[in-house]
């Protein structure tokens, strides 16, 4: 029987989603506590891949299970799990449909703050930048939705087929006071890297490094830029993914500062 489960972690503490064989990582986490308590052997399928320090609210993987449990696993698998990964949901499924491959679009939020606040550390991206152009940032982003090729914004092109993304929606947006921005990006597909590459060049043109004419230039040539530099990782959220059978709301308290900040303060720049 194939079984969806749907739950979020925090990634401060390990090298990503992927198991690599000398790092903590989720997969390998998850992987172990199941097999503990199912007593057999169990692998597990991501709905995609996160960075090191990278979060998910919203994560999705599949596994396959011979004998059906006669005990609660939603309870002992998130009393068994380390605080920083989460069991949401436990779905039974038809057929062998696959987390990775069925997923539809994929949303991501990155947060930015940008005074020192020993509070948001690990859980946002701290660049002490005072006098971002807000505006022109905004800008830069409207123009992602009218392009579909992203190979200057992935640090590894060639390892990919093509590099079209189908973009469907980006925006920015900010709290009241401008010094905590909030960036977020849906698309079919994302390269490796792609939205903190991106996130850094929004912020070269916030400081007036690159110019709005220069930023749109990479997606015209599709040029990969001399010098690529990807935003912190702690900054970045996989928020959402749909499937066409699976549709669930996020669990928006992730995070809770962020997410009573999302609640009530942001608006659209």
């Amino acid at each position: 029987m194939r079984y969806f489960l749907h739950i979020g972690y925090n990634g401060t503490n390990y090298r990503g989603w992927q198991r690599h064989p000398d790092a903590v990582n989720v997969q390998q986490v998850l992987e172990a506590c199941l097999s503990r308590i199912l007593k057999e052997p169990i692998a597990i399928v991501g709905c995609g891949r996160t960075d090191a320090l990278v979060h998910a609210s919203q994560f999705y993987f599949h596994m396959d299970v011979e004998k059906e449990w006669d005990f609660d696993l939603f309870f002992r698998l998130n009393k068994a799990l380390p605080s920083d990964i989460a069991i949401y949901d436990i779905i039974p499924m038809q057929g062998l449909p696959h987390a990775r491959f069925d997923a539809t679009q994929r949303s991501y939020d990155y947060f930015i703050h940008t005074y020192k606040d020993p509070f948001l550390s690990g859980l946002s991206a701290l660049y002490l930048e005072k006098n971002l152009d807000l505006d022109a940032m905004r800008d830069a982003v409207a123009l992602l939705p009218q392009y579909n090729d992203y190979r200057a914004f992935c640090k590894t092109p060639a390892q990919y087929e093509h590099t079209i993304c189908h973009v469907s929606a980006a925006r920015l947006l900010s709290d009241h006071n401008g010094d905590k921005l909030r960036f977020q990006i849906s698309s079919n597909r994302f390269l490796s890297r792609m939205i903190r590459i991106i996130v850094g060049k929004l912020l070269l043109v916030g400081t007036g490094s690159i110019s709005l004419e220069e930023f749109e230039s990479y997606l015209i040539t599709k040029e990969t830029p001399p010098t690529i530099i990807p935003a912190h990782p702690q900054g970045l959220y996989l928020s959402k993914v749909t499937y066409p059978y699976l549709d669930l709301p996020p669990r928006t308290d992730f995070a809770a500062i962020l997410a009573n900040q999302a609640a009530h303060s942001w608006q659209a720049v």
